[in-house]
């Protein structure tokens, strides 16, 4: 576990289905605590007692529900995804629902981004000069910005990239800091101008 700001953990675990490894966060500073995406760390599941037991999870799109099972089992922890994506939890899953716009427990607001799947979200997170949580939309791959490989992208990549770099260009009108990434270590500090910048230079 990795402290990347005051009260907001980081880890990454190797997921055995896609083979690569995967990134969790948890922000302990936020009023209720809360997870993104989370697997459980190599601490276990009562690392998180030594801080506050995480009340949310929050997925960025229905794929990311990853270990949150156990931590509803362990913890009593509310899992959320977008409305669009519930389809994916047959198993008796207990998955709340949330809107493109809504606030969170937390004061979080959900994003919208769809363009890969309906439900992909972007988390706002207004602490620490202010953080955007990214799924699958952006990738970071040895401290540069990308998207995922084509073949994940549909019948129509290049209409794809257009519509994530439109989506992502209007959330840079938030005040933000820091991005935290599903797929590649988190980016603290100057990240609003990483993110402006890989979107100005796609050749797309």
């Amino acid at each position: 576990m990795q402290e990347i700001l005051p009260g907001i953990f980081h880890w990454t675990t190797f997921h055995e289905g896609i083979e690569q490894d995967i990134h969790s966060y948890y922000i302990a500073v936020s009023k209720p605590a809360f997870l993104i995406d989370p697997r459980v760390p190599a601490e276990g599941l009562s690392w998180f007692k030594k801080h506050k037991p995480p009340k949310h999870i929050y997925l960025t799109n229905r794929h990311h529900y990853r270990h949150s099972g156990q931590f509803v089992d362990f913890y009593g922890t509310k899992v959320w995804c977008h409305k669009d994506g519930l389809h994916e939890f047959t198993r008796g899953e207990k998955v709340e629902a949330f809107n493109h716009g809504d606030e969170l427990p937390g004061g979080i607001l959900a994003l919208e981004v769809g363009v890969l799947c309906p439900e992909e979200t972007t988390f706002y997170i207004p602490l620490s000069e202010g953080i955007l949580s990214i799924g699958d939309a952006i990738i970071r791959d040895d401290d540069e910005l990308d998207f995922v490989p084509d073949y994940l992208m549909g019948d129509d990549p290049e209409a794809v990239k257009l519509g994530l770099r439109k989506v992502f260009l209007l959330h840079l009108e938030r005040d933000f800091d820091h991005l935290l990434f599903a797929h590649g270590k988190p980016w603290i500090g100057g990240a609003k101008t990483g993110l402006h910048q890989f979107l100005e230079g796609l050749q797309i």
